[in-house]
């Protein structure tokens, strides 16, 4: 057997002699070339470190000779090349790390021991709001109210630009992270000086947004990490994981007229969650590639968290190279890009082998259709043509909830002597205010389309869906519709190049005349910053009980997360988010029912408007160039005159100025500079009692701050007026407004609180309904440990820290659910919370936990693979139970064993 299995050779390209590392010893021995392109980008990634004490030979054997059918159980260290923030993730991560040093300090240990190891780029794209819409002055306004309201923030991170090496910022106003990852920092090879010599590798990341698989359509292997596991990547801690299973998608075809790249990835996104891929890698191959643009490859990549996979990934082949040349990127690069993946054996074209791969789905690509998906998951596709009987559906679902309501409030009223009500009318037949706004008069109805947003990472960089929806609003315009006067519309590009490509084709004259002008640069609508509803519409809204809907080209549609107002909310290809805004409603069908009527009171339907795929193919050649890219990255990381003003002080520790955005966390506090002993969990009450499908939007706060909330009289009482709240993810910096948030979605049922939605729970030793919050507060006072109980899909959705840090600071030691999704589980160990999963079989329900239960947890051990909880009720009767215990692998255990992931960084630096 080889005492070592890494190959060192030399690739000389332009003039410069690069060392890589071949899988030259491994061939002899395994069939690398049967490998999926991911895994051999972790093999090279395992040889590369091979001599470094984080990877073993038999790391390299399990994975050489990787069994598709087998389930996952070996152990590997990924070590990423680079790290990626978003100011909503990355100011916390931030945070910890100022943090970290005035610990590392008090622990004996040198403050400058904390700094990013390697390459950490932030970019600031979450905090701007859409305040202002449909106006020439819409983006100067809300780019000068988000700089006014985050200037706290802005600060802190100049300061921490100044502070810590290796960390580069990206300034507001440039586009949405993972568009400036994929058309400007992707380096897909990357090359750093080792020992005095240069040396070439894949290049990889991790992010902290679930997003960050928007880079796999580059070929690149990333994916979206909690913050807390970036902060010790960027600190030198691997990225502990167990080799995961890959399925293949093979993809054939090619799409048919009428089709957008937007409803192919809803089709996937709708395969793959059937299949069910949690925690695995997706990799697509076949002939249908070579007709799939990058553009549309990193839309499917975008979508990896909604259904679930790790990453979804593309290889490398002509394809990628050209993307690179025409975004600008030097010939030197482009030139090292095809010449190392040649001679690694990553390049794809025509005669590559297929990979073997754990499953295999199919897709004919001519047999996508036009679809949008809601109303609360991204999964939940819908075709078309059946949209508008799928929402009279969800009336009447709604109608019938409604009627029971009102049968059991007139049966209780009965029963106490009074009369029944008479006349109840069923919801369907409701659903009609007046509205008066702008001057106009008309009925606010259910289905009101009341949000078109083009906006999000997924499509707002695609030029093919952006030229299609700048075609249909010049054509529909030239018919003569208009945008119905209800709908906020909003036009939020991940790029800067969108904006221009569209003025240079003559089409934003076009989109604005829809009312689709430019609101910002960033995440807006999809991530719940869509701004405030006019007054009018909101108070028809809450005076009708309307079931009113957003349309946005996003990938995330959660309950209660676009608008407190708006209950349905449907993702949408940008062409059909213009569409319905011509509308005005969901209870249309586009296919059969008129957009609207032209000067000559005729009907105008969809497909009069639609543009052809030669239409958008020509305005697309004729508008776009690389220049376009030089040109908007030149000074990426400089900002304007705004960014540049901002006072910092340069030093090695932050002076943790009185702010409500940023204030140093607890998470350090009386820390001690060895681990203590794992304790059992004794008498622990339920906090939170949830079915299936909780994401962390249910948990994390998100959206906008209510006055009325806990963390909102907090900010009161801080001297903050409501209008100058800004959002939850704009203070995800101050631990004190994060805790009261958690757990305070609108839409959150929790059971501990029947008949009630949002924060609210029952504390148990007196039964009062009361604010989660201020339970726990309680709770805290009583020394009494929490759990959270769930369903399945625990923790689905965004990779948000706070999912995990919110709970571990209002007192919660464990999780007990039927599954978690990937990066949720992850963040809980690396906060300290033990998460533990029902056998199969078992439920909450199916065990007959009510909650009220006073439950007690074993001490978890290194090797313990289950755990036997005990619930003891109030009468003192006791029911046993196992559970699986999801610490999956020895370096988490060794984070948990610690009180979580940073301490156990801590204490290995101040140990040095």
């Amino acid at each position: 057997m080889a005492d070592s299995y890494q190959a060192v050779d030399t690739l000389s390209v332009g003039g410069k002699d690069y060392r890589y590392y071949p899988f030259t010893q491994v061939q002899e021995k395994f069939s690398v070339d049967k490998l999926p392109f991911s895994l051999k980008i972790l093999l090279e990634n395992l040889l590369r470190n091979e001599n470094t004490g984080l990877v073993s030979k038999e790391d390299i054997e399990a994975l050489a000779s990787w069994d598709p059918k087998a389930q996952p159980s070996q152990e590997i260290a990924f070590v990423p090349a680079r790290v990626v923030l978003q100011d909503f993730t990355g100011v916390p991560a931030i945070v910890d790390l100022a943090a970290m040093r005035d610990a590392v300090k008090s622990l004996g240990g040198k403050p400058e021991q904390i700094n990013p190891l390697s390459p950490v780029e932030l970019v600031i794209d979450h905090s701007v709001m859409v305040d202002y819409f449909g106006g020439e002055d819409s983006f100067k306004k809300n780019t000068a109210l988000e700089v006014e309201r985050n200037r706290e923030r802005y600060q802190f991170l100049r300061w921490g630009q100044k502070a810590f090496d290796n960390f580069k910022v990206v300034p507001p106003g440039t586009g949405i992270v993972h568009q400036v990852n994929l058309e400007y920092l992707a380096r897909s090879v990357f090359t750093r000086e080792v020992d005095g010599k240069l040396e070439a590798y894949p290049d990889t990341l991790v992010g902290t947004d679930s997003h960050t698989t928007m880079i796999n359509g580059l070929g690149v292997l990333g994916w979206g990490v909690g913050g807390i596991e970036a902060e010790a990547a960027m600190l030198g801690q691997p990225i502990s994981m167990l080799i995961p299973q890959v399925v293949g998608f093979r993809v054939t075809g090619e799409l048919p007229e009428g089709a957008t790249a937007t409803d192919l990835v809803l089709t996937v996104t709708q395969m793959l969650r059937k299949l069910g891929v949690v925690g695995k890698f997706v990799e697509f191959f076949g002939p249908g590639l070579k007709h799939l643009t990058l553009a549309d490859r990193a839309t499917i990549g975008n979508m990896s968290p909604e259904y679930g996979a790790t990453c979804a990934i593309f290889p490398v082949d002509r394809q990628t190279v050209d993307y690179l040349k025409f975004t600008g990127r030097s010939s030197e690069q482009v030139e090292l890009v095809e010449s190392y993946m040649k001679a690694m054996g990553l390049w794809h074209d025509d005669d590559s082998p297929d990979a073997e791969y754990s499953e295999v789905l199919e897709l004919d690509l001519s047999t996508v259709e036009p679809c949008i998906a809601g109303p609360k998951r991204p999964q939940d596709r819908i075709s078309l043509r059946e949209s508008k009987s799928a929402f009279h559906q969800l009336l009447d679902e709604k109608a019938s909830e409604h009627q029971n309501t009102i049968a059991s409030t007139e049966a209780n009223f009965a029963a106490e002597g009074g009369a029944a009500a008479v006349g109840s009318v069923p919801l369907a037949d409701q659903g009609a205010v007046e509205v008066n706004y702008n001057g106009e008069d008309f009925m606010l109805k259910h289905g009101a389309v009341v949000i078109a947003a083009i906006t999000s990472c997924t499509n707002t960089s695609n030029p093919a869906v952006l030229m299609a929806a700048g075609l249909l609003a010049k054509r529909a315009r030239e018919l003569g519709l208009t945008t119905k006067p209800w709908v906020k519309t909003s036009l939020a590009p991940g790029s800067k190049v969108v904006t221009d490509y569209l003025e240079k084709a003559n089409l934003m004259d076009e989109l604005e005349g829809l009312g689709f002008y430019l609101v910002g640069y960033g995440c807006t609508t999809c991530i719940g910053n869509s701004g405030p509803l006019p007054k009018e519409i909101h108070e028809g809204i809450r005076e009708g009980d309307l079931t009113v809907s957003s349309v946005l080209s996003g990938n995330r549609n959660f309950e209660g997360r676009i608008h407190p107002d708006v209950r349905t909310n449907y993702l949408a290809s940008p062409p059909l988010v213009v569409a319905y805004a011509l509308a005005g409603t969901m209870d249309i069908d586009l296919q059969k029912e008129p957009l609207g009527y032209d000067k000559d009171n005729k009907p105008v339907y969809l497909k009069d408007v639609w543009p052809s795929t030669e239409d958008i193919q020509k305005a697309i050649t004729d508008n776009l160039d690389p220049e376009m890219f030089s040109e908007k990255y030149s000074d990426v990381f400089s900002g304007d005159e705004s960014w540049k003003s901002l006072p910092v002080e340069e030093s090695q520790l932050y002076a943790w100025p009185d702010s409500s955005y940023v204030r140093k966390p607890p998470f350090f506090d009386g820390m001690s500079a060895k681990a203590g002993e794992i304790e059992p969990i004794e008498g622990a009450r339920c906090l939170v009692k949830v079915g299936d499908s909780i994401t962390t939007d249910h948990i994390s706060p998100a959206g906008a701050i209510m006055p009325d909330s806990p963390a909102g009289r907090y900010l009161q009482e801080q001297g903050v007026e409501p209008a100058d709240f800004n959002s939850y993810g704009s203070r995800r910096g101050n631990h004190e407004v994060m805790m009261r948030g958690t757990f305070a979605n609108v839409r959150l049922k929790n059971q501990m609180a029947p008949g009630t939605e949002g924060s609210w729970t029952t504390y148990l030793p007196k039964g009062d309904v009361i604010s989660i919050f201020d339970a726990a507060e309680r709770y805290r006072k009583d020394d009494t440990p929490l759990v959270v109980l769930a369903g399945k899909e625990y923790g689905s959705g965004s990779s948000r820290d706070w999912a995990a840090k919110g709970p571990a600071l209002l007192g919660v030691r464990a999780a007990i659910a039927e599954s978690y999704e990937r990066i949720h589980r992850s963040n809980l160990v690396g906060m300290g919370i033990l998460p533990l999963q029902f056998k199969e079989g078992d439920s909450v329900e199916s065990l007959g936990l009510t909650g009220e239960e006073h439950f007690s947890i074993p001490a978890v051990e290194k090797d313990s693979k289950t755990l036997t909880v005990t619930a003891k009720n109030d009468k003192g009767e006791e029911k046993t139970f196992e559970v699986k215990v999801r610490i999956d692998t020895p370096n988490e255990f060794a984070y948990f064993q610690n009180g979580g992931i940073l301490k156990y960084v801590l204490r290995k630096l101040a140990d040095k």
